[in-house]
């Protein structure tokens, strides 16, 4: 058994990382602030966690000169796609607003296909109308009916994809360089981002008080669990398995953050909805392996 788990470690790594990230988008649902500041001291609780852990395993904090354009446009866009994402949990749930996030798998292998000489197979190709008949199946068949509220709870989720699709390919540029530390990155770009977020803040005239204790646990939960720990046993895990069954493992995020949803917050969900989450799975999952065996 020992022998088993040892053998296994590097998935178990990846499935626990998911497995937390997962918990995002709860957290941020329970907090009683705006959308930015949970963004915010998310990035920033985040940061200081980050910061102590380099400390602890001394790895410089500073990244090389050459990658500070790129680690900047990542800070930029993670700002971003966390705006966008905060204030899409808030106006459809975190469910619904996690699986639409995850559509920067569709853009990702359509970049690398058009863009990047990368090759495209036919479960790429099944897979677009695939995603868009599940999303259609989850939001319900009379779009009309939907209020504002909800729309732009949807459109902001596909804001979040196309932001996160920028994100990742800023960031596998910059982890390219196998002597750049994944934990100094992940620090530089919380900093970049914290700092961004609070402009925006203090623009908008919002308050930095944290109102309750709910709150501030919500937060400092956001900032260990799942901007610390679950990115590090990903990134830890991700290199040492199959692209593919990475593709697989991290399916688990979007899928616990919607029964969550369902199970947390009471999300009325039919059989029609659950097909469609389904549906949405299945071609996340094919738009990765798309990409994954067509590099």
């Amino acid at each position: 058994m020992q022998k088993f788990l040892h053998k296994q470690r590097p998935a178990l790594y990846v499935l626990a990382g998911a497995f937390m990230i997962s918990f995002s988008a709860i957290f941020v649902k329970f907090v009683d602030i705006s959308a930015t500041s949970s963004a915010f001291y998310r990035v920033f609780f985040g940061f200081i966690f980050l910061f102590f852990t380099l400390v602890i395993k001394k790895i410089p904090f500073f990244p090389p000169r050459r990658h500070l354009p790129l680690i900047t446009l990542c800070g930029i866009t993670f700002a971003l796609d966390l705006f966008f994402w905060h204030k899409s949990i808030l106006f459809i749930g975190p469910g619904l607003a996690t699986l639409i996030s995850n559509f920067q798998v569709f853009l990702l292998a359509a970049i690398g296909f058009l863009f990047l000489r990368e090759k495209a197979n036919i479960l790429f190709f099944i897979s677009i109308p695939l995603a868009l008949l599940g999303l259609f199946l989850i939001v319900g068949t009379e779009w009309q009916a939907l209020s504002s509220t909800y729309k732009t709870g949807i459109y902001y989720g596909l804001l979040t994809a196309v932001c996160y699709t920028v994100f990742l390919l800023c960031l596998r540029k910059v982890q390219t360089d196998k002597d750049q530390s994944f934990f100094s990155t992940l620090t530089a770009i919380s900093l970049i981002s914290a700092f961004l977020l609070a402009i925006k803040m203090i623009f908008a005239s919002a308050s930095f008080q944290i109102p309750n204790i709910k709150t501030l646990c919500s937060l400092l939960a956001l900032g260990f669990f799942c901007q610390t720990v679950g990115w590090a046993l990903i990134s830890n895990g991700m290199p040492k398995i199959k692209a593919s069954f990475t593709g697989l493992i991290l399916l688990l995020q979007p899928t616990l953050s919607f029964i969550w949803d369902v199970l947390i917050f009471r999300r009325p969900t039919s059989l029609l909805n659950w097909g469609g989450v389904f549906l949405t799975l299945i071609a996340i999952y094919l738009g990765l392996s798309s990409k994954k065996n067509g590099n």
